[in-house]
């Protein structure tokens, strides 16, 4: 059986204009191959409007930007950004590439209730499966908090979800905190990345957007390289002396990219050509 410790500074009323934030640990394999996870902190910011989840890396470097004055901002194109409307299940999904993206999805999900409960603490939790993005789910939820979300977009249930996993082994979201802000927190890493506003899209331009990229991942390089030759250009620590090198580099880029295919909702995943 999963076993996870959760510290709670809580209460379930959620109060107007305040956020009540929980932070999930969020395990997941890029390569369904490889027998280690990578972990985040993940975090979901439940406001009186909206819901966001993000990397709590967002939040640690926002807050470094307030208290020294910087302006540092970061993406990390392994782990999700969604936003949605308060009670909906109609989510905005955030994606970097050059430029920041969003498209908007309905993500439904038909929970079956089991009557298998455990105690956790104070709390009772009881599970739920589904089937969702291609992956069946097994959440873990406590009726006890009256907020019917949870992680990533996973939502809908008659409480909020404290672990939820797919029976493949490849993800794995753990509540591990929750606390309460004094008013609503405010997200410009993401509605403004750069001072850039994020363009809306559809799933059908970034399948576009990808595939482009990995069919010639280094073509800005490229380009640059045979403008100018006499420049130094590196790419993953390879310097560059002769055009050639990029057929290397890009049949190494494209396994990689072919090899760490493994999205949350897998029944989206572009197939990529092997030429």
């Amino acid at each position: 059986m999963k076993t996870f410790i959760i510290i709670f500074t809580f209460s379930i009323g959620l109060v107007t204009a305040q956020t009540q934030r929980f932070i999930y640990e969020f395990k997941f394999k890029t390569d369904p191959k490889q027998a280690d996870f990578q972990k985040e902190n993940m975090t979901l910011d439940v406001n009186p409007d909206n819901v966001k989840f993000y990397n709590y890396h967002y939040v640690t470097i926002d807050s470094a930007n307030i208290t020294k004055g910087q302006n540092s901002q970061l993406w990390d194109t392994s782990t999700p950004v969604v936003i949605r409307p308060k009670n909906s299940s109609t989510n905005s999904n955030y994606m970097l590439i050059n430029d920041v993206f969003f498209f908007d999805t309905e993500d439904k999900i038909n929970w079956n209730l089991d009557n298998e409960t455990k105690k956790f603490e104070n709390y009772t939790l009881q599970k739920a499966t589904a089937t969702f993005g291609g992956r069946n789910w097994i959440a873990w939820f406590s009726k006890e908090i009256d907020i019917s979300e949870g992680p990533y977009k996973f939502r809908g249930l008659p409480g909020m979800i404290f672990q939820i996993y797919d029976d493949k082994n490849n993800f794995d979201f753990t509540l591990v905190k929750s606390f309460k802000l004094n008013s609503t927190y405010r997200t410009p890493f993401v509605e403004r990345f750069y001072g850039q506003k994020p363009v809306k899209t559809t799933q059908e331009n970034i399948d576009k957007m990808l595939m482009i990229e990995y069919k010639d991942p280094y073509h800005d390089t490229r380009e640059q390289f045979n403008k100018n030759p006499n420049q130094t250009y590196s790419i993953n620590g390879v310097d560059i002396k002769d055009v050639s090198q990029f057929k290397e580099l890009t049949e190494s880029r494209q396994k990689y990219i072919r090899e760490h295919n493994n999205p949350i909702e897998i029944d989206k995943a572009l197939i990529y050509p092997l030429k």
